[in-house]
């Protein structure tokens, strides 16, 4: 049976708040400070950080709102924000919401009502009951993926990785060009990432470049359902994909329909998934740097709840892949 802290207490002869105070890190004699530390290591005492929490002012707890957990941004960024965590002895809650947005703003009541020391918010847009829900809660929020003026944020540079990619296009000699983006309430990836790769045609195709641009959603099958009415309709040269995952569905249908990659039609992404990698032929890519900004975003969090100052905006550099889904014209 688990012993309590009550039985702790009991077997060392001192009181229950000795005990807690010893468990917070607090001053105890170095007499009383061995009985416990004997008697924890007796019994594989261990203490339940999470009720400790509820009951302290301050909690060694970070809340973490994601929209999904099967994607792989997603996993790397969590994975980042856990390890940079467990390193400063803070612990991880994560709330997934589906990409419900009403879920969202829930979670961000329910995580401070949880007394946890400050929230990371992996959002795909940020409303008023966003910035309402942060104000009232009073807790340090940490915006990871986009950007708002009255929020600390963490952001991917998209509009450099759409201008390098627009750059990287026209330079390999493509002017009949496609463009798959998302909806523009996502401003990372629907907005900043288009609008850079428009600024990249329009600085080096000259008025040569024909370009289409097309909405889709995040999910492949959309993807794949979308890239089947474009290639009905138009022959280009490159299919650019907002994400990794529209491009992989643009590959797929490429290959249901007998059409050569890189020889017929070239294609082109964004994220650096690991399967990109992987896949033949290989995806030319931006390499967007998940791990690290979740371990970032942990560091930059935690700086936050212990009163460090933070820049209001932190901004992490991509990279383009060049691979050999993409040929030369």
């Amino acid at each position: 049976m688990n012993k309590t802290i009550s039985d702790i207490a009991q077997l060392a002869g001192v009181a229950k708040s000795t005990v807690s105070r010893f468990l917070n890190g607090g001053s105890v004699s170095e007499d009383t400070r061995q009985k416990i530390e004997r008697i924890i290591k007796q019994y594989n005492y261990v203490p339940n950080t999470f009720a400790q929490s509820l009951k302290a002012k301050k909690t060694s707890i970070i809340g973490t709102v994601v929209p999904r957990l099967d994607s792989f941004a997603t996993s790397q960024t969590l994975i980042g924000i856990d390890e940079e965590l467990r390193t400063n002895q803070y612990q991880m809650l994560i709330a997934n919401t589906s990409q419900e947005m009403d879920r969202e703003i829930d979670a961000i009541y329910d995580f401070a009502r949880q007394k946890v020391s400050g929230i990371i918010l992996l959002a795909a847009e940020v409303t008023e009951a966003h910035l309402k829900a942060v104000e009232e809660i009073g807790i340090p929020v940490l915006l990871v993926g986009q950007q708002h003026e009255r929020l600390h944020s963490l952001v991917h540079n998209d509009d450099q990785a759409g201008y390098d990619m627009g750059k990287y296009v026209v330079e390999k000699g493509h002017r009949q060009i496609v463009y798959i983006g998302v909806t523009e309430r996502d401003q990372a990836v629907g907005i900043h990432r288009r609008q850079g790769f428009q600024r990249a045609i329009a600085e080096y195709g000259g008025g040569g470049c024909d370009v289409t641009y097309y909405e889709t959603s995040f999910k492949m099958s959309e993807a794949i359902v979308t890239a089947e009415a474009i290639l009905r309709d138009n022959k280009p040269s490159i299919i650019v994909g907002a994400t990794d995952n529209i491009a992989l569905g643009v590959m797929k249908t490429a290959f249901s329909n007998k059409i050569r990659i890189p020889n017929e039609l070239s294609v082109a992404g964004f994220g650096g998934y690991d399967i990109t990698e992987m896949i033949h032929p290989a995806l030319t890519t931006v390499k967007f740097h998940y791990l690290q900004a979740g371990k970032l975003a942990a560091s930059l969090m935690i700086r936050q709840v212990t009163g460090e100052p933070v820049e209001k905006q932190t901004i992490l550099d991509v990279e383009l892949i060049p691979r050999e889904s993409v040929d030369n014209v």
